[in-house]
């Protein structure tokens, strides 16, 4: 404040009671010339008297630095790390020195010059940039996924081709063709193929308790009854034939009554497992959220034995209907069937083999998609190859579709 003195031009400098300068100021910056000698350059000037927001002006062009640099020279030896990096300290290097280093998947860093990153909650996940976490997506095989809507529109389509050929065997359920090998049968394989395929339903959409619990009991109930239907059928065109020998026991076994005890039967095991199944340790929705960007909801098993117990009495199932229909493909019958349910039991063999690899190594809505798959192919397999030749002969062929032509058949077998 007492501050006050002359300039070598006579002009009279002075603070007031504020500390402000009362005249003009002008701001040198003293500058080193190629020559090595220093001269004085004004950039700028500070007038108090001036209106505010134009008391201070500063050409920053005219400036020169420390080193002859035209720029603000730096007062770090690195820039700050932006959001979604962390520093990492460089070493023997002072603490201004570091690496920006993108924070790790699931992490982020808000602001800048961060030391360490953020973890995300386990229902979230970062984004892109690292710099925030955003809700993990849930994972399940729904209807509205591409994947999801292909499955099931296969599933109600396929499941109306055993209702038409089912319709067809009703409508001609007089003809030879239908009779043979026990109608009642076939009309019972037919609706349970329905259900077989329409089980796939069951497999997409959002798992909760009930649906992991009936889904794989539907899919195990409703198969066995399928694989009995066409190992009783096996059994019926064997008993048939040996029931045509002079002095045969077996005729009292021909008809629907064995086959339907046959079935019984064999779904009573069947049943048994699944009941044990239920009772020790049953299938239940599971949340697993240890996955990067997503939340996955699927069906546990529960005991995953007891799952293969039951794919196991349904290979065992389809496995003696093969060795049967194979041993009896040959046999003297216009309408032998057994060729036709060896090559159903292959295709079903061979989709369930290759069903169980591929379910082992998938996981989540691609693990129930390949069951599905195995589901339908299955089923489609067992239709097209027992019912579509008989379909044929009814529909394009139907002059073989008479007692007399059978007669001529047998009658040519018989004698070779």
């Amino acid at each position: 404040m007492k501050v006050r003195f002359k300039t070598s031009g006579g002009e009279e400098l002075y603070f007031d009671e504020n500390g402000d300068i009362t005249s003009l100021a002008n701001i040198i910056n003293w500058q080193l010339t190629p020559e090595g000698s220093m001269k004085s350059v004004t950039v700028g000037w500070f007038k108090h008297y001036a209106e505010d927001g134009k008391q201070l002006f500063i050409n920053n062009s005219a400036i020169m630095w420390n080193g002859g640099l035209l720029q603000v020279p730096k007062s770090v030896c690195s820039e700050a790390c932006h959001p979604g990096y962390r520093k990492v300290v460089r070493q023997g290097q002072t603490l201004c020195c570091f690496h920006c280093i993108p924070c790790s998947d699931g992490e982020i860093s808000n602001t800048s010059g961060m030391f360490n990153c953020i973890k995300c909650t386990e229902d979230y996940w970062s984004n892109a940039d690292k710099t925030l976490c955003t809700g993990k997506y849930v994972e399940f095989l729904s209807y509205e996924d591409p994947l999801g809507t292909s499955l099931a529109v296969t599933s109600v389509v396929s499941s109306l081709v055993p209702v038409i050929v089912l319709c067809i065997f009703i409508k001609h359920h007089n003809t030879p063709v239908v009779k043979a090998n026990n109608r009642e049968i076939s009309y019972f394989l037919l609706v349970t193929l329905t259900f077989c395929l329409l089980t796939a339903l069951i497999f997409i959409g959002p798992p909760n308790n009930d649906t992991c619990v009936f889904r794989q009991t539907a899919f195990g109930i409703f198969f066995s009854i399928c694989v009995s239907s066409v190992l009783a059928k096996t059994i019926t065109v064997v008993i048939a034939f040996n029931a045509t020998k002079p002095g045969s026991q077996l005729k009292h076994l021909v008809g629907s009554k064995t086959s339907f005890c046959t079935i019984f039967c064999c779904f009573v095991f069947q049943f048994i497992i699944c009941i044990i199944w239920l009772s020790i340790s049953p299938p239940f929705s599971d949340t697993d959220k240890t996955l990067p960007e997503k939340i996955l909801i699927q069906c546990n098993e529960g005991s995953i034995f007891m799952f293969y117990c039951m794919l196991g009495y349904l290979g065992i199932l389809a496995t003696v209907s093969l060795i049967i229909a194979f041993l009896a493909r040959n046999l003297p019958d216009g309408f032998n069937e057994a060729r036709f349910i060896t090559f159903s039991m292959i295709v079903f063999i061979s989709v369930w083999l290759s069903f169980l690899p591929a379910y082992i190594s998938t996981k989540g809505k691609y693990m129930v998609a390949v069951e599905v798959f195995a589901i339908l192919s299955s089923s489609i397999g067992l239709l097209l190859c027992i019912f579509m030749p008989k379909c044929y002969i009814i529909l394009i062929k139907p002059n073989m579709n008479t007692k007399q032509y059978i007669v001529r058949q047998q009658t040519s077998l018989f004698q070779q």
